[in-house]
């Protein structure tokens, strides 16, 4: 009698279970995943939550320099030479964490097309993010980084309809993401907020109209820094 055959790969199913080098972790509001300067050798898949990635200067100063989603991997440096971690990973809400060793990385990238897949099209996403973002910063005003920061946090653009961006993200945690001050993010999420482009009670519900702005220079969103 002819042996059943395996199932077909699926790459989400694979990461969603524990096997060999992948365990899944639970990780409170608040919790460090991992520090900078720790040992690196694994690579973090998100199943639920959000994770605030922070760089810790020499002299103390703490940059917030990205908020990750569901669906998105982190940690991937150790797969490059990097021995230690140049960033700290705290969780921002309830996180459930698939944590993958690097060789049992390295094996199902090697063996798994669909996985390799996967991952290539996460890496494309997050380098032309990361171009995007130095766009950002060079050449427009806070106030326009902020608009496109909110937009970016209500997954504007993706699929699905736009998402209320959770109490979690503080303005304070806004305001390093776009290299500005917290009481200038104050004034411009008021100003968004007069000028019908948001709802904000707690959450922030973020209107088609702000990105009308953002997309057609409008004059509301002020391109001087």
């Amino acid at each position: 009698m002819p042996g059943k055959a395996n199932p077909p790969f699926d790459p989400k199913e694979f990461l969603a279970n524990v096997g060999e080098g992948k365990t899944i972790l639970k990780f409170g509001k608040g919790d460090v995943i991992f520090a900078q300067g720790d040992e690196a050798n694994t690579i973090f898949y998100i199943q639920k939550g959000r994770v605030k990635v922070v760089v810790i200067s020499e002299q103390g100063k703490e940059a917030v320099v990205g908020i990750l989603e569901p669906a998105q991997f982190f940690g991937e440096g150790c797969m490059k030479g990097h021995s230690v971690r140049i960033a700290t990973t705290t969780a921002m809400e309830a996180c459930l964490i698939t944590v993958i060793t690097k060789r049992a990385m390295l094996a199902a990238l090697h063996d798994q097309p669909k996985f390799s897949e996967l991952f290539m099209s996460y890496l494309l996403t997050r380098n032309s993010r990361v171009e995007e973002d130095l766009i950002d910063q060079l050449f427009n005003s806070s106030e326009k980084r902020l608009a496109r920061l909110l937009l970016l946090l209500a997954n504007f653009g993706k699929e699905g309809s736009p998402q209320q961006i959770s109490p979690n993200i503080s303005q304070e945690t806004l305001a390093e993401m776009i290299g500005t001050t917290r009481s200038r993010v104050s004034f411009f999420m008021n100003k968004f907020r007069k000028l019908g482009l948001i709802n904000y009670n707690g959450k922030i519900e973020v209107n088609s109209s702000l990105l009308n702005a953002v997309l057609y220079d409008k004059p509301e969103i002020q391109r001087d820094p």
